[in-house]
């Protein structure tokens, strides 16, 4: 066992390794991630929802606040009567004021609504956050290990090269034949092909990561201490996810906005209380006329809908409909987030199993490659077998690329599916996109009286 765990030990110490790129200083994943944050169209579009979920808020409070208004009316008039010609102007001016005094909490209930819709926008940030991350992090994996598969795969076609001019060499000399050529030709097509589709491979790895990073990778290693972040135990990873999850809180945020709008369909029913004023002044003429001068009125009304054709039962009914509907997403959300705490726990283990297996067959096909091309040298092996033990080697290479690729893809899964793959729990070297204080200074502000800062 201690034999195996240095084999893994060794084999992400490989993978780790970055690039070579002589002079160049390694780029980390957390460096990636950090660019990649201040970077991400998706995460600044998910702000600039969020303030516009924000300002539900103050569109809802206009309800509970006075409305006021100004006008200013002018008027000429004229008129031809029995070959009189008559006109004559006038101006008025007036103030309004209404204002809703009563209607049964409806609008309270709107304004609940929509704090809860504004938090509710708020953990999509937050969630949009990890699924930016998470996609850095598989970006950058695919690079690193398509990097490694292009060398693997050029050494292995360098390996198909030798053995084919050793092949010739043989033949030339009367110790080989023309089956071992063409056989190693063979190899050394399938190995050029396996090389170019590599190539391939990873520039388009490359145009992903640039993508989301917003620049080219460079020098990149995968070595990273956020696997401290992972708890030592599954029930524990299940707890935290299920507490401290965006997709889970955003959930509940909407069983709340659900909620609020139930009771403000409710409302519908009762009454409703309002007061309203004006006054204004009127001018006629150049002098004016007795009638002109200033007036005004004041008027308090109160409404019960007795019968709105069906639309307030309409509207219950739909928002308790919305209301279950919000319930089951939520549960939902806890069966999802639980699969994939589930998944990506089992996937790390299973790359750790991977891994070492790998590694012990990478280390056992070296050595099987070693006594195969003596026993060629000898007589005793022919060169298709020395060519079959570097393709199971070239094979066991590549699983452990994959294998330890898988580990970080495993662990970094893991932490989203926990809700810890944020700036701030990884400690990203960044202001953290929130609509927190916008939202804040919404809730307090008196829109036409006070502005908001962005």
């Amino acid at each position: 066992m201690s034999f195996r765990r240095s084999l893994a030990a060794s084999a992400l110490a490989v993978f780790a390794s970055a690039i070579a790129v002589s002079g160049a200083q390694a780029q980390s994943i957390a460096q990636a991630l950090t660019i990649a944050y201040d970077h991400a169209p998706d995460l600044q579009s998910a702000l600039l929802n969020a303030k516009a979920s924000a300002e539900n808020i103050a569109l809802a409070k206009a309800g509970t606040r006075p409305t006021l208004g100004a006008s200013v009316t002018g008027n000429y008039s004229w008129a031809l009567t029995g070959g009189k010609f008559t006109d004559g102007t006038s101006l008025t001016t007036g103030l309004s004021y209404n204002q809703t005094l009563y209607d049964g909490n409806k609008t309270n209930s709107e304004i609940e609504a929509a704090r809860a819709g504004a938090e509710a926008a708020e953990y999509q940030i937050r969630n949009t956050e990890q699924n930016v991350l998470l996609a850095v992090v598989q970006a950058y994996v695919a690079v690193l290990s398509n990097s490694q598969l292009v060398a693997l795969r050029q050494e292995n076609l360098s390996f198909f090269q030798a053995q084919l001019q050793s092949a010739r060499d043989r033949l030339d000399v009367g110790e080989g034949t023309r089956i071992d050529v063409a056989q190693a030709e063979a190899r050394l097509a399938q190995g050029d092909a396996t090389y170019r589709a590599a190539l391939s491979s990873l520039e388009t790895s490359k145009a992903t990561f640039e993508r989301y990073v917003g620049q080219a990778p460079h020098n990149l290693s995968a070595s990273h201490n956020f696997g401290n972040l992972v708890p030592k135990a599954l029930a524990s990873a299940i707890a935290e996810a299920e507490t401290g999850h965006p997709a889970i809180l955003m959930a509940k945020a909407a069983i709340r906005a659900a909620q609020a709008s139930s009771k403000a369909a409710e409302a519908g029913f009762g009454p409703k209380a309002s007061l309203n004023g004006n006054v204004g002044s009127k001018i006629t003429g150049q002098n004016g006329s007795p009638t002109d001068g200033f007036s005004g009125s004041v008027s308090f009304q109160i409404t019960v809908p007795l019968y709105a054709g069906g639309a307030i039962g309409a509207s219950v009914r739909k928002a308790n409909i919305e209301q279950i509907k919000s319930e089951v997403d939520a549960m939902s959300s806890y069966d999802k987030i639980r699969e994939s705490v589930i998944s990506a726990w089992a996937g790390i283990q299973s790359a750790d199993a991977q891994i070492s297996a790998a590694s012990a067959a990478v280390s056992a096909g070296k050595t099987v490659l070693d006594g195969v091309i003596q026993e060629r040298d000898l007589g005793t092996r022919t060169t298709l077998d020395v060519l079959n033990s570097q393709a199971e080697l070239t094979t066991a290479r590549e699983g452990l690329i994959n294998a330890s690729s898988n580990k970080v893809l495993a662990t970094f899964s893991l932490l989203a599916a926990m809700g810890h793959l944020t700036a701030t729990d990884l400690g990203l070297n960044v202001e953290v996109k929130s609509a927190a204080r916008y939202t804040d200074a919404v809730d307090d502000v008196w829109a036409e009286l006070r502005t908001v800062a962005e």
